[in-house]
């Protein structure tokens, strides 16, 4: 988020645009209003390696408030804008953060949570009404103070937490070296060459800023001289209508906003100019093979998968040719070493799923964590796991198919609900699915799916059926759902990540399922 030469080279040049409002801040503007905020953050006692923490929703603040820290050697954490009053406090305490930033939209759920955060100093709210000196209007807070950088100016970064899909958020914090915050950490600089980016491109960001793709998308973007369209949540039409309104160059999007587009009426999706984009890169989660397949379809050799764990362990990309040779591939590996290993760390055959390690692309440590940091880590420390459960095939190329914590067993047998998923999401009268184990007697677990109709459809047990025969005709018998319930939506993040945990838990009640 450090505009750098540019806020002199291009100053009048946006550097965001929010989507919807049209409002626009200018490298100009950025580099002033950052530079206010870190002299706020300054004189409240925040030095380098301290924490501090944003929570609130896509808006014309939130880069600025990034950039603050990114400039003057500070982690800052960017939380789920959809959490409660109690997960916001739990992140603000585990983070350490001296400090909250937060929107008048989320004013009544920070202040709550701030009860429960003693060793919070000070809160900013940056568009709303000051209270005394512990809740400080952003505006009225830092006039006065230089829009020039601070004098000890040094580099930071975030520190974001995991989505909890599968337990408590963690913090994943990455070694800080001392030094001016032009000088890119090198993560980003390989995220630059993996990504494509380059110097005046434009960047479409549907997806929230406190999930870590956008925000090093945004990032990398502002230090390339980039223009950022950030919309303020994702709408599948509209997302198309601003490609065809901006031009951009690059987006980067998850699985099921290219399955919510998809599910457009065809005469809507292809109205639409979307010849502008060079590189459409997705993450996130797996992307189910026929939603692959017809994405490639419809935009061609643009769309590049992007496979990082939330950690940054290892990456993987391959191009839309190699797609269509290996369906349900994610690419040959393109940095570090992968080994696909069983329980007992002994490598699999080609082909044969189990837990990927890699060897460490960037160093990191869950924050205040050593026993969870030491789950991820091989014997020797060469080599990191988050769990992924995938296999490599003859040619060299990864195929991911669930993640280890999600993984059925059903009478012995091992089952990946990822492959059940993504063939229910192709079913025209989908919109959305989940696919879990749940309490059986007999087998330990069975295959639940829970299903969210298209809009129109009513959801019953004729669906059921004809649900369970649809699957039954694609997948071996233990792959296929014994049951299958019904919501009008599914607990699915604003990021693309289905929230499994919380549609499970439901069926295990005050049982002990396997996973954790």
């Amino acid at each position: 988020m450090y505009p750098g030469v540019y806020a002199t080279r291009n100053a009048d040049r946006p550097a965001i645009i929010m989507a919807s409002s049209g409002e626009t801040v200018t490298y100009g503007e950025l580099e002033k209003r950052s530079n206010r905020l870190a002299h706020l953050l300054r004189n409240r006692g925040l030095k380098r390696l301290d924490h501090y923490s944003i929570f609130m929703e896509n808006n014309v603040y939130y880069i600025e408030c990034c950039a603050a820290g990114e400039r003057t050697g500070l982690y800052y954490t960017c939380i789920n804008s959809f959490l409660t009053a109690d997960e916001l406090a739990y992140i603000v305490n585990n983070s350490e953060s001296r400090a909250l930033i937060f929107s008048q939209a989320k004013r009544e759920i920070a202040i709550e949570a701030l009860r429960q955060c003693p060793k919070v100093e000070f809160a900013i709210v940056v568009d709303g009404p000051g209270d005394g000196d512990s809740i400080l209007n952003l505006e009225e807070a830092s006039a006065g103070l230089p829009d020039t950088p601070v004098a000890d100016e040094a580099a930071g970064t975030a520190m974001l937490y995991s989505s909890g899909t599968t337990g408590r958020p963690k913090g994943i914090v990455r070694p800080l070296p001392e030094q001016p915050p032009a000088q890119p950490l090198p993560l980003f600089e390989f995220l630059v060459k993996l990504w494509h980016y380059r110097e005046g491109m434009t960047y479409l960001s549907p997806a929230p800023l406190y999930h870590s793709a956008p925000q090093g998308a945004v990032n990398l973007t502002i230090r390339h001289g980039g223009t950022a369209i950030i919309m303020e949540r994702f709408d599948p039409e509209q997302y198309l209508q601003l490609v065809e309104r901006y031009r951009p160059t690059h987006s980067q999007l998850v699985p099921t906003m290219f399955s919510r587009m998809l599910k457009l009426p065809d005469d809507v999706r292809r109205k639409y100019d979307l010849s502008s984009l060079e590189v459409a890169i997705h993450a996130a989660a797996p992307c189910p093979p026929q939603v692959k397949e017809q994405m490639i379809e419809w935009w061609g050799p643009i769309i590049h998968e992007y496979y990082g764990a939330t950690e940054g362990l290892g990456f993987a990309t391959c191009d839309s040719a190699q797609w269509l040779a290996h369906r349900g591939t994610v690419g040959k590996i393109v940095l570090g070493d992968l080994q696909v290993l069983d329980e007992e760390m002994k490598p699999l055959p080609k082909g044969t799923p189990g837990t990927l390690w890699f060897k460490t692309a960037t160093q990191f440590e869950y924050f205040n964590d050593p026993a969870k940091t030491a789950e991820t880590r091989s014997a020797d420390g060469s080599m990191s796991t988050v769990g992924d459960v995938g296999y490599v095939d003859d040619d060299g190329y990864l195929y991911l198919t669930d993640r280890a914590t999600f993984m059925i067993i059903s009478g012995g047998v091992n089952i990946y609900p990822q492959e059940c998923e993504n063939l229910l999401i192709t079913h025209p009268k989908v919109a959305d699915a989940a696919v879990f184990g749940v309490p059986n007697e007999d087998l330990g677990e069975e295959v639940k799916a829970v299903v969210q109709a298209m809009p129109g459809i009513e959801a019953g047990d004729e669906l059921g059926r004809e649900l369970m025969a649809f699957c039954a005709e694609h997948l071996a018998r233990q792959k296929c759902p014994r049951s299958i319930d019904f919501e009008e939506e599914l607990p699915r993040l604003p990021t693309g990540k289905l929230y499994k945990r919380l549609l499970r838990d439901r069926y295990w009640g005050n049982r002990t399922s396997r996973i954790v």
